[in-house]
């Protein structure tokens, strides 16, 4: 559920659940109260006595009314007041009758000094009133006539509605309570409930970007909601994660340049050393004849190619590593290709007693996309990796290739010393070297395989090596087939 929808959520339940409880509340509130109302007028709503109480109030009144038109002389009669008033007071009410302003009859509920100080004289009040006595207050009706000697006489009905407006002041007060607690406890268990899907997780940010301030990364910001704040959270981890990645790749390129510079100064350190050395055998005449002068320099002249095939090696791999070496792609048939290749090979290979053959291919032409230098820079450094740990003689090394639906995987074999199951998927790695005690015999910079990883994917293709100790090493690479306008 998302935050919107939640927030719209929580505002409609914050207007109806108040109004809800409200009703509830005040449907309690006026039962409790209409109960103190049945107390004072003994009422008994299961028995219909309210009915009768409307009933009997009506009647006493259309029998005064009655009485007062057709025979005002009648209220003289002290039984039919005394049957009156008792009619009456079934409703809290009773009755005053006066004559010429005296008091004729006074019912008990009005038989006090401050109601009867409040009676208005004939003529001179409305027909209904509400009047306030003390702390109480009455309801007032007034009936003027006069009886038959034409004496001004007035009927007083008093009731005591006080019991109504305190009830009703109590109602109204307590309702009152019952609705601010209802929106307190309502708009703050709400407000809780919403808040809180919304603090927790971002709390767990806060939390986590201090971690991050710290330079700890070793955790894991988890989130199971499907909000804008999970997304955010979600968010957040895969940023945590892609930069720990990232410091780790950095401190591993760290290491790799500290490798980088350790290799580099040890094998540079050998061939400058025997270049120092047989410089210095020139200098002080240690080569005093020709031929010893002509083996010095000749010496010095190949150590000098090493180190320049080191740099080579090292700037190339750089120029790859930072993507700033360009690639020439175009149509090559490779078969042809790997042809000439291993032809060319072979006239260098020969005097190093290593016989380089094409082995097998398809019998069709095969059309890869591909930059020819770099991939005769691939097969090289293979091979030339090969005779590095070649063991054997007569040392042989295969080409062969193989023709696959979308692809065409190149393969070069040997019958070399073979590599440790532990070391066969390191030797890509940049700097990685099988020989682990780095016999100075064996030279080289350790890129030449990386190089030819780098090479590879450049192409679109992938590499990689199987080898069996003590019998040789394969080491397949694969290149896309198709036209140049397919890149």
């Amino acid at each position: 559920m998302s935050i919107r929808l939640r927030l719209i959520l929580s505002y409609i339940a914050m207007l109806v659940v108040p109004v809800l409880l409200t009703v509830v509340a005040a449907s309690a509130i006026g039962v409790y109260y209409i109960g103190d109302i049945m107390d004072v007028y003994h009422l008994d709503f299961r028995h219909g006595s309210v009915e009768r109480m409307i009933k009997e109030q009506t009647a006493a009144l259309e029998t005064i009314q009655v009485t007062i038109d057709n025979d005002p002389d009648r209220l003289m009669d002290l039984k039919y007041l005394e049957g009156l008033d008792k009619k009456l007071a079934l409703i809290n009410s009773g009755i005053v009758l006066k004559k010429n302003n005296n008091n004729i009859y006074v019912s008990n509920i009005a038989d006090t000094p401050e109601i009867l100080r409040q009676l208005p004289s004939y003529a001179a009040h409305k027909e209904h009133d509400f009047v306030p006595v003390g702390n109480n207050l009455i309801s007032l009706r007034q009936f003027d006539f006069y009886f038959k000697d034409n004496s001004p006489g007035t009927l007083f009905i008093i009731s005591d509605v006080s019991p109504f407006g305190k009830i009703g002041r109590q109602f109204l007060g307590s309702l009152f309570l019952a609705i601010l607690l209802i929106l307190i406890v309502t708009n703050g268990l709400l407000t809780f409930i919403v808040s809180r899907s919304i603090l927790q997780p971002i709390d767990k940010l806060k939390k986590a970007a201090g971690e991050i301030k710290e330079g700890n990364l070793n955790f894991k910001v988890e989130s199971q909601s499907n909000d804008e704040i999970g997304e955010l959270c979600r968010s957040f981890e895969e940023m945590r994660s892609k930069l720990k990645e990232s410091i780790e790749l950095q401190m591993q390129y760290e290491e790799n340049r500290k490798e980088l510079i350790s290799n580099i100064s040890h094998d540079l350190k050998t061939p400058i050393t025997a270049i120092k050395g047989y410089t210095e055998g020139i200098m002080d005449g240690v080569a005093d004849s020709p031929e010893k002068m002509d083996k010095y320099i000749q010496t010095i002249h190949s150590k000098v190619i090493d180190v320049d095939q080191m740099i080579d090696e090292l700037f190339l791999f750089s120029k790859l590593d930072l993507n700033r070496e360009p690639f020439n792609f175009e149509k090559v048939e490779i078969i042809g290709y790997l042809r000439h290749i291993t032809e060319e090979l072979q006239l260098d290979l020969d005097k190093k007693g290593v016989q380089v053959r094409f082995a097998a291919g398809p019998d069709h032409p095969v059309i890869v996309i591909a930059d020819r230098e770099k991939l005769k820079r691939v097969i090289s450094n293979i091979i030339d990796n090969s005779i590095k740990y070649m063991d054997k003689k007569p040392a042989e090394i295969n080409i062969a290739c193989e023709d696959k639906e979308n692809t065409i995987a190149i393969g070069i074999s040997d019958n070399g010393q073979g590599i440790s199951p532990e070391s066969v998927n390191l030797i890509f790695d940049r700097f990685y070297r099988a020989d682990s005690s780095r016999n100075t015999s064996i030279q080289g910079s350790g890129l030449g395989l990386a190089i030819a990883r780098r090479i590879v994917e450049e192409h679109g293709g992938q590499i990689c090596a199987q080898s069996e100790e003590g019998i040789g090493t394969s080491i397949f690479f694969t290149l896309k087939k198709g036209s140049l306008e397919d890149r």
